[in-house]
């Protein structure tokens, strides 16, 4: 069977030129006789590896060097604790709930401490972004948590909140390496890389150095703690070696892509198309404010949930999958990361309309 367009939500696409460079060091990488998968994370030739992962990826996003760059493991869920547990010093901090991960860094986040909900889209199923811009922001607050992109809902912030002085804690799993940006405006900036990056099993999080200390709330587990993994080099256990390697080569493919100017200016082109055939069509709609649509999730419905499930099986029968929305929202919901090509939106636009023209 030849490849799909697979639009899932992550773990998801990966470029092409990756898989199959993985594919030809699978059995000898560079003439090691081993793969990366057996290799020892201990050996010169892995620590090669994730030293030119992290250096492509600092080069990537221009990371200053009073950042640092930690691979972890847990998923972004394990963040939701391991920030309150390394950054809640004052035992208080304030989200702004845009969706379900941020509620859940949220809940989280009160088991540790004052979590104050400072603002939220939940009064319209989390379709719009909330206005920022002069949030009663806690005095005491140790930072301001969002999550920037929300993978389920479909939203993305287009300005980051104004934290007034304190630092902003911001998940961007879905949204991660989409665009150029500027980490000073960040006191920690994390993700998962299963959506846009690699694949399931690393979490990548640049933090200001001055937000690593020793001081942790009590009861802190060790493997919990980013000053243990920023003094081992991301080597206090075994890192997700493997996981890191294909990182690494997705680094290599953005960097031969132009960098991150170039591949937000490919994203843009995808969404247009897709948001564009969205707002003419008479079956289907967009289901997120124009102002705050994501570049890199397109959640759309018919209205009628009977109809979208056939939808979604017509699709799939025509190799384009992954297109079911998230179980909490229903409809459909087409995820267009990076490594999703511009032919791969073609098609499933043809598809809209030609699914269309047959409901006619």
């Amino acid at each position: 069977m030849e490849r799909v367009y697979n639009f899932s939500a992550g773990p998801a696409v990966l470029p092409e030129s990756v898989l199959q460079q993985a594919a030809a060091e699978m059995m000898n990488y560079q003439g090691s006789g081993m793969s990366v998968m057996e290799m020892s994370h201990r050996s010169k030739t892995y620590q090669k590896i994730i030293d030119t992962a992290q250096a492509d990826l600092r080069e990537l996003m221009g990371i200053p060097d009073n950042y640092k760059v930690l691979f972890l493991q847990g998923g972004a869920s394990q963040q939701f604790a391991m920030i309150p547990m390394n950054l809640m010093k004052n035992r208080v901090a304030d989200y702004i709930i845009t969706g379900q991960w941020a509620k859940k860094a949220w809940q989280e986040g009160g088991l540790y401490g004052q979590a104050n909900a400072v603002a939220s889209s939940a009064d319209k199923t989390f379709s719009y972004i909330p206005d920022c811009s002069d949030l009663p922001i806690s005095e005491n607050a140790d930072y301001v948590y969002i999550c920037e992109n929300n993978t389920i809902y479909g939203t993305k912030f287009w300005d980051l909140p104004n934290t007034k002085g304190k630092p902003l804690v911001s998940d961007v799993s879905s949204c991660f390496l989409s665009e150029p940006v500027d980490v000073t405006k960040y006191g920690m900036i994390y993700g998962g890389v299963q959506k846009n990056i690699g694949p399931a099993g690393v979490v990548i999080a640049i933090i200001r150095e001055d937000l690593i200390t020793e001081d942790v709330l009590p009861g802190t587990p060790t493997m919990l703690r980013y000053k243990i993994h920023d003094d081992n080099g991301s080597m206090y256990n075994t890192p997700p070696a493997y996981g890191i390697y294909i990182c690494g080569l997705v680094f290599k493919w953005l960097k031969e892509q132009g960098g991150l100017e170039a591949i937000q200016a490919h994203n843009v082109k995808k969404a247009k198309l897709l948001y564009d055939f969205l707002d003419s069509s008479k079956l289907f709609r967009g289901t997120v404010e124009k102002k705050d649509r994501s570049l890199m999730n397109v959640p759309f419905v018919t209205g009628d949930p009977e109809l979208d499930k056939k939808f979604v099986q017509a699709a799939e029968a025509a190799g384009l999958v992954n297109l079911k929305g998230h179980r909490t929202v229903g409809g459909m919901r087409a995820s267009i990361y990076n490594a999703m090509p511009y032919a791969g939106v073609e098609a499933l636009v043809g598809f809209m309309e030609q699914f269309e023209k047959n409901m006619e």
